[in-house]
Formats: structure tokens, sequence, C-alpha cells
């Protein structure tokens, strides 16, 4: 008898141990699915604003064409949306240093609009469900205005490019205060305003989306400055690795034509020796705190979350073509989570900038 149970024992100890190891087959489910599957192209980026002053914008035209030519349905960029700066105003002990550093101060534009963030999200949005496909000038500096009321500044770029040059000023709808924001980000060294918005405005998208999110990645630690101290040094002993693909980029940055570059920095070569000198320095961090470990999964909250607001954008849109600019560090974590979604095909961002 005792036998008997010990072998019953085993038997279910096994089955259980099989379940446990089980997996649902999630790609069967899509074997049936009707419609074009979506397209997504993560661009990696370098930001912009990291270049000298005088650096050819011009060399960016070529790089506009070959984005141009993927015909993207949509269009996110690394920015927070005015949501999401709302919510960090209203919670500023959590995150005030994120707000400060990504958000702007949307006050000319309420004193224009009379509206303050959440009214204008609410109009943006109610504008947008019935948005004509040739809007009127007065319709297009009206919702210039009230994206830049609603902390989008990059969808507001897009509908000022998109106006005609002689229409282009000052207005009931849009007064002087507000078009001197838009002239000013128009120039703005930045790739949401000089990638984004401009490609948005060339394919007549009305907006960009935002997708950044920085909720997850303000780590809570007693101790600040040690925690970037150690992170930094991580950082340091690992900056040998990355010397040569720096100076790589140096000379492409240089030339009057940025594919060359936005090819070389989207390698999957590249990108693993950064990886591996960033975040996979800062694992190997043997302080008794383990703030390495914090860092990274500050990381990847942020990368999933990010993810998450790229899916909401096509997410009523199956089989759209989406293209994603982001800083070239997040490409493969994003890349790695959106592949999982149903329907969603990752482009081959060296195939486009062939």
């Amino acid at each position: 008898m005792q036998k008997h149970w010990l072998k019953h024992s085993l038997l279910v100890a096994t089955l259980l141990s099989t379940q446990a190891l089980a997996q649902v087959d999630f790609a069967s489910l899509t074997k049936d699915m009707p419609g074009q599957r979506s397209q997504v192209l993560v661009l990696g980026t370098m930001h912009l604003s990291g270049l000298p002053k005088d650096f050819k914008r011009e060399a960016l035209a070529p790089l506009l064409d070959k984005l141009a030519a993927f015909k993207p349905d949509i269009i996110a960029i690394e920015a927070i949306s005015g949501e999401g700066c709302d919510l960090g105003l209203r919670h500023p002990s959590i995150y005030a240093d994120s707000v400060t550093t990504f958000c702007s101060d949307t006050k000319a534009a309420y004193q224009a609009t009379g509206l303050d963030v959440p009214s204008a999200i609410a109009e943006m949005n109610t504008l947008l469900k019935n948005w004509p496909a040739q809007p009127a000038a007065s319709q297009r500096r009206r919702m210039a205005a009230i994206f830049l009321a609603a902390n989008e500044r990059a969808s507001a770029l897009a509908q000022w490019l998109q106006l005609p040059e002689s229409e282009r000023h000052e207005s009931p709808e849009l007064p002087a205060s507000l078009v001197a924001m838009l002239k000013a980000l128009a120039v703005k060294q930045n790739e949401n305003y000089l990638l984004g918005a401009p490609l948005a405005a060339r394919l007549g998208l009305a907006r960009v989306v935002p997708m950044d999110d920085h909720t997850g990645d303000d780590v809570d630690v007693p101790d600040d400055q040690a925690f970037w101290k150690t992170v930094g040094q991580a950082w340091e002993g690992a900056a040998g690795l990355t010397q040569p693909l720096r100076q790589r980029e140096d000379e492409l940055s240089a030339g009057s034509d940025f594919v060359p570059l936005y090819r070389y920095i989207n390698r999957y070569d590249v990108q693993q020796v950064f990886s591996a000198a960033d975040f996979g320095a800062a694992l190997k961090d043997k302080s008794p705190q383990q703030y390495g470990r914090m860092y990274v999964a500050g990381w990847e909250t942020r990368n999933l979350r990010m993810a998450s607001n790229i899916m909401a954008s096509f997410r009523e849109r199956p089989g759209a073509r989406v293209l994603v600019i982001v800083g070239a560090m997040h490409k493969p974590w994003l890349e790695r989570v959106l592949a999982l979604g149903h329907g969603v095909d990752i482009v081959d961002v060296q195939a486009v900038l062939k």
C-alpha cells in the first residue's frame, strides 16, 4: 500500500510539473485571423540635441525620404503625453523630477484658449474624431492652439507645418504668443520636431503620438547620490567598449546624409555593445543595495509602459503601419515586447534604410 501511494504521489508530482512548464501556444491564435497584420518600424535615433549646434540639418532630408516611403499611418515619438504630464503635476511628491525635465509649461496656451490640460485633451479628441481630409487654415490654427494647451507640442507643430506659408500667422484662434512658440519649435534641435512633426506634416497626419512614460523608472532609494554614483562607476568601467562606436558615430554625423548614420546606430551588433556597456555593466554591480539591478528594473519598466502606449496607438486600427522614433537604446527592448502582439510584425529598419 505504501509503495502504491508513493507511485501515485510521484505521478501527480510529474503531472503538476509538466503543467507548470506547459505554455499557451499564442502563435496559433492568429492562424485564422482575417485582415492585414500591423507593421511596426522602430527607428532608433540619436538625440539630436547632443549634436553640435551647427550640424547640417539638411542631412536629415534623405532620412525623411526613406521614412516617408514606408508610409506610416501613425508616428509615435519619445515624448510624454499631455495626460502623462498632467498626472505628474498632480502628484509632485512622486513625479516632480520627470515633470520638470520632460514636460512643458502650458500657461501661455491656457491664457490663449481658456483650456486647461484636461479640457484641451477632451477638445482635441473630439476634433480628431471628426477631422476633415482638407481642413481650413483656421481649423489648423485652432487645432495647433489646442494641441499646445494639451501639452502636445509636436502635434501642434505638425499642424503648423501643414499650413501654407501665407497662412502661418497670428489670428483670433492662434495669438502671437503661440505663433512665436511654434516658430521656435520648428527650429528646435530635437528629433520630435525635426523628424516626427515634419514627417507627419508631409504625410498629412493630424498628429504624432507621444508614447514616453517615466512613471516607472524614478527609482525610490534613500540615497540618490549613492545610487547614481554606483551606476556611473559601472558605466565608466565599460566605457572602453563603446569608444570606437562613438567615434564612428561622430564621423557619420559630420556627413551630408544621415542615412548611413541611422543604419549604423540601428545595427544589432552596435546595439549589443551599447547595451552591454550600460545595462550589462549595471547588472554586474556588487553593491549591497544592488543598485545596478534597481536601475535596470526601472529601465525595463519604462520600456514596458512605452510599448503599451505604442500598442494603444493602433489598438483601434488593426493592420496599421506604425513608425516609432525613439532613442536608439530603447529599440531592442521595444521590439522584443511589441513582437509579442497578436497580428504585429516588426519591420526590418535596415531594409527601409537600404
